[in-house]
């Protein structure tokens, strides 16, 4: 048999509330991705982990569902990062027009924020 290759046509990306506002027509990016030169975006299985790393000092958070089918292939790239994952970096300003879903999170009691795979399907 050969290997499996799940294909994914949703991503997402946290955004703060502060950035979430200026969220409108386009997002052109947080501090890190005008930095990079992208808009970062995860996977279902990378998100948790990316809360974690980059939102710990964060108490509410806004995840948009994107659908990469919304997107323009050629400016999607998917590129190492963290530990060899292929990530999805978006070479453009990010138009609301791909969001299928948007939701405030806030983070639990233990520290963490409620996230989990299943609750972000659309």
């Amino acid at each position: 048999m050969g290997k499996v290759i799940l294909v994914t046509t949703h991503v997402y990306k946290v955004c703060t509330i502060v950035e979430a506002q200026e969220f409108v027509v386009r997002f052109l990016g947080s501090a890190a991705d005008l930095r990079d030169g992208y808009i970062h975006l995860s996977t279902g299985e990378q998100l948790g982990e990316t809360l974690r790393r980059h939102y710990g000092a964060v108490d509410r958070v806004v995840i948009y569902t994107v659908d990469l089918d919304r997107l323009d292939p050629s400016l999607v790239k998917w590129e190492p990062s963290r530990g060899g994952d292929l990530f999805p970096h978006y070479y453009a300003p990010l138009p609301r027009a791909a969001v299928v879903v948007a939701y405030t999170i806030e983070r639990g009691p233990d520290g963490s924020f409620p996230w989990s795979l299943e609750s972000t399907a659309p």
